[in-house]
């Protein structure tokens, strides 16, 4: 009765601890999908009027981020220190022609705020949002004029979004393709040289073959400089809250809205769109300044390369040390070494990787390979092949104690009896063991992505960058670019935080990249899980 009562105090225990922990996992979501969201919904814009002293007053436009109404005054501002006043924080855009983008504003009395319905927010590449009034269209310096200048506004802003991303093509698959194909010709004459075989026969073939590359090219540039000439004809005039006119190229704006006109549906389908525009946007092609998708892109295909590279080396190393190796020092010592790399810091993996990969490694690649890039280098510079083998050396302990519990877990008499029908061990090892262990691989392959995926200190010795003008994987032969460096959204999370220029503007952003990054090793350990769950029914009736 006894034994009874203290299993249920630890069955109670260990159900509290589990409750705490899905809680406090349930509790980080809801926080950062809070926070996050605020980067997304669309906010009014408040017209705010002050009166200042003698009757003056000033007029500013912007979100209202936070309103305190009994602020103590500050040194220098309205009243004494003693004095209540109003503070006001606004984002008021626009910080192209009137920066900074967020105001702080202390009043005695409080502002005169309205909303209007025809205020409206640009959603702009480069320069952050841009509140004002519309004040007209124009193309070529022409004024355009309809009956309904929203719908033109739309349908204007479509064409123009359909003829940047047609040069956005041009760029970069069509011109990148050419100009991989020059190289390879210019590489190929210079072996030809090398090994004196650049007769006057492939001379002029080589002179023919770059000729008709070029005029391509030329071809190619002349449309590219046309569709660009075309994307610039339309011009939208915005009239900002002091009433002067900008003129904003229809090119540079993402979307357009007026968010106090906007009903519930309406900004349930906006919210939604910026979502997309957010996890498809790419800086590097000039769709937002915040888009995340090649840090996805990055990310996913780093854990990936990552997985690739340790779950072969960790699964050999269990198994060697499990069921080949006796239990003698080298094997002791073998298993201490593994889990002391363990609890090495992840920046000194960053720095090995840095040292031994990138510069040994790399560097010696370059001289065999590559000696007629150098003194540029090719792979003796951090890239994606380096950060994937630097965070396999860093998850590779974690894949091999995973890997031997899970040996260790299969009874002895499973590998007697295939013994005793007549098999070698390598057939048992094969065909009996290693199939009932692939559920503990996949849990140390499950440990390993958790880690990797989140991992940003050694990263930034080995590969990873704020911005990268092409993805590491693109429809340019080879397709697979290891060479290449990439963005991570541990990286990126970092920079908006603590590099950005505009904190204040970017702190929402934090939160849903944080989110974005969370619910990514979720979906990737939810697919291991998934497998691992399979596996183990398939292989439950051998152990029993």
């Amino acid at each position: 009765m006894t034994a009874m009562r203290q299993n249920s105090r630890w069955r109670w225990l260990t159900a509290g601890a589990v409750t705490v922990c899905l809680l406090a996992f349930t509790l980080l979501i809801a926080l950062l999908a809070w926070q996050g969201a605020h980067a997304f919904w669309p906010q009014p814009v408040d017209l705010y009027t002050f009166t200042q002293h003698e009757g003056h007053e000033s007029r500013l436009l912007g979100e209202t981020i936070e309103h305190q109404k009994h602020f103590p005054a500050p040194a220098g501002e309205q009243g004494n220190s003693a004095d209540q006043v109003n503070r006001y924080l606004i984002k008021t855009g626009n910080r192209d022609w009137d920066a900074p983008d967020f105001r702080v504003v202390y009043s005695r009395d409080p502002a005169n705020v309205s909303r209007p319905k025809d205020i409206l927010l640009l959603q702009r590449r480069s320069h952050g949002n841009a509140y004002g009034w519309l004040a007209g269209l124009r193309e070529d310096n022409e004024v355009l004029v309809a009956q309904n200048t929203d719908a033109l506004l739309h349908q204007r802003l479509a064409q123009t979004h359909a003829l940047v991303r047609q040069i956005n093509h041009i760029r970069r698959i069509d011109m990148a393709r050419l100009n991989n194909q020059l190289e390879m010709l210019k590489e190929q004459a210079g072996r030809q040289r090398q090994a004196k075989q650049f007769d006057l026969q492939t001379q002029s073939e080589y002179q023919a073959n770059q000729a008709a590359l070029q005029r391509r090219f030329e071809k190619l540039s002349a449309t590219l400089a046309s569709l660009q000439h075309e994307s610039q004809r339309d011009v939208l005039i915005l009239r900002d809250v002091q009433g002067n006119d900008h003129a904003i190229p229809l090119s540079q704006i993402i979307d357009v809205w007026k968010p106090n006109a906007l009903n519930l549906k309406e900004k349930v389908l906006h919210f939604l769109q910026q979502i997309w525009h957010f996890v498809s946007d790419s800086p590097a092609d000039g769709e937002s300044e915040t888009g995340a998708f090649p840090a996805i892109f990055g990310t996913v295909l780093m854990v990936l390369l990552m997985s690739v590279v340790v779950m072969p080396l960790g699964v050999i190393a269990a198994v060697w040390l499990h069921e080949y190796a006796g239990r003698n020092a080298l094997t002791r010592l073998v298993r201490i070494a593994v889990v002391n790399l363990a609890g090495v810091p992840s920046i000194v993996y960053g720095v090995f990787g840095l040292g031994f990969f990138v510069w040994g490694v790399g560097g010696t690649i370059d001289q065999l390979f590559y000696s007629n890039a150098l003194p540029n280098p090719t792979f003796g510079t951090p890239g994606l092949l380096w950060a994937a083998l630097t965070l396999a050396l860093l998850t590779l302990p974690v894949v091999i104690v995973a890997t031997e519990e899970g040996l260790s877990r299969i009874p002895d008499s499973l590998r007697q009896g295939s013994l005793a029908l007549g098999a070698t061990q390598a057939e048992t090892l094969w065909k009996i063991v290693l199939p009932m262990a692939i559920p503990a691989m996949l849990t140390g392959l499950i440990l390993a992505v958790a880690r990797a995926a989140g991992e940003t200190a050694p990263l930034m010795l080995v590969g990873v960058v704020k911005m990268v003008p092409e993805l590491p994987a693109d429809a340019v032969f080879p397709y697979l670019h290891l060479d290449r460096k990439f963005m991570h959204l541990g990286f990126q999370i970092y920079d908006l935080a603590f590099q950005s220029p505009n904190i204040e503007a970017d702190r929402p952003l934090v939160f849903a990249t944080a989110l974005l990054l969370v619910l990514i090793i979720l979906s990737l350990n939810l697919l291991a899980m998934g497998l691992r769950h399979r596996l183990r029914e398939r292989y439950r009736l051998m152990t029993q």
